[in-house]
């Protein structure tokens, strides 16, 4: 359930940096300088999208990684 858990937040996050319906982006938007267009912050926002993606696919990949921490505190 853990695992599960943590995929279905990861996932969450990564939709708030993707448009066209990325949230995160649009509260960007609303505090960037004027000169900065939303272009500029969609592109800037794809090394993140590819990190986010890479650590849902090592997740997935291995689960224990996401049931290791809670283990370790003894929950």
């Amino acid at each position: 359930m853990v695992w599960l858990g943590i995929l279905i937040c990861l996932n969450l996050q990564t939709s708030f940096l993707t448009p066209p319906f990325g949230w995160a982006l649009f509260f960007l938007k609303g505090v960037a300088p004027p000169g900065v267009t939303t272009g500029a912050i969609y592109r800037g926002v794809v090394p993140f999208i590819a990190l986010q993606l890479a650590a849902l696919v090592i997740l997935f990949a291995a689960p224990g990684l996401a049931t290791w921490l809670p283990e370790a505190i003894g929950w």
